[in-house]
């Protein structure tokens, strides 16, 4: 996930990021200040395996909602649907979109009408987006399934989507939250980060010392003391006996000025073990 800081947190401003931003990474949504959440899915269409991308955007007056579909061959291009969800439009919450792909045509249905965001990025029920290819439903995220199936008329396809990533951009000044699954069928945990300045006498001229708390559920997992020398680093925690590895890269948020990001990953790594009891 990618984290966006407003204010700073004790330490000059020395050096200024000069990372660039591919077209997959939203620069003007971040510079807009807009939240991003994006998930990744592998699927077949038109007798390829593809990469679907659901991205969610929200900002001050919308909510926003981009499905792509990768062309063959992993080729830059892609093909898009977008939908922007504003109060006054209330019949853009429901509709469908046909795009061709490989001479197959691709539909795209959606019903947000009863949507519930609750404040987040993602809504969290009482919704249904469809992909559906060759009278198959190759991708269905929501929990009005029943809804899609009907109004797709469509079966559901042989080949399970799988979940390849979910990434996150969002803003805050030096607290963080925001709700994960660490694997498809787990429940969701909530994730905060929390960057604070200490007074330290250590410090030189008995200035703050940067410190970071990264919890699960309410419990501390990572507590980063002097992170101005640990700004990069990684540890390994436990979630219901699931080992994730984290990392974090807060270099920005340390030495950059104006709006600075922050790059954490949370990888999970699945044991054979746990992979055999879940299928049992």
């Amino acid at each position: 996930m990618n984290m966006m800081m407003q204010d700073p947190i004790g330490i000059p401003a020395c050096f200024s990021s000069g990372e660039k931003t591919t077209t997959d990474e939203p620069a003007t949504v971040t510079r807009s200040g807009q939240s991003v959440f994006i998930s990744v899915y592998l699927t077949k269409i038109a007798d390829h395996r593809r990469l679907i991308t659901i991205t969610w955007c929200k900002n001050l007056l919308l909510h926003g909602l981009s499905v792509s579909v990768e062309s063959p061959d992993g080729e830059t291009h892609f093909y898009t649907c977008k939908v922007e969800l504003k109060p006054w439009y209330f019949w853009r919450k429901q509709g469908s979109k046909r795009f061709v792909v490989d001479d197959k045509p691709v539909d795209i249905f959606w019903d947000l009408k009863a949507a519930k965001f609750n404040g987040e990025t993602e809504p969290s029920s009482e919704y249904y987006v469809a992909v559906v290819c060759d009278e198959e439903v190759v991708l269905l995220i929501g929990d009005l399934k029943k809804d899609a199936y009907r109004k797709t008329r469509c079966r559901p396809a042989l080949m399970d989507p799988i979940l390849m990533s979910r990434r996150e951009h969002i803003f805050g000044k030096k607290k963080f939250f925001t709700k994960v699954k660490f694997h498809e069928k787990g429940r969701f945990h909530e994730i905060s980060i929390e960057c604070k300045n200490r007074n330290s006498s250590k410090v030189k001229g008995g200035g703050v010392d940067p410190e970071m708390e990264i919890k699960v559920d309410g419990h501390l997992v990572i507590h980063v003391k002097h992170l101005q020398w640990k700004f990069r680093g990684n540890e390994s925690i436990h979630v219901n006996k699931v080992r994730i590895e984290v990392y974090w890269d807060v270099h920005d948020w340390l030495f950059s000025s104006g709006l600075r990001h922050a790059l954490f990953i949370f990888k999970p790594t699945l044991s054979s073990t746990y992979l055999s009891s879940k299928s049992s």
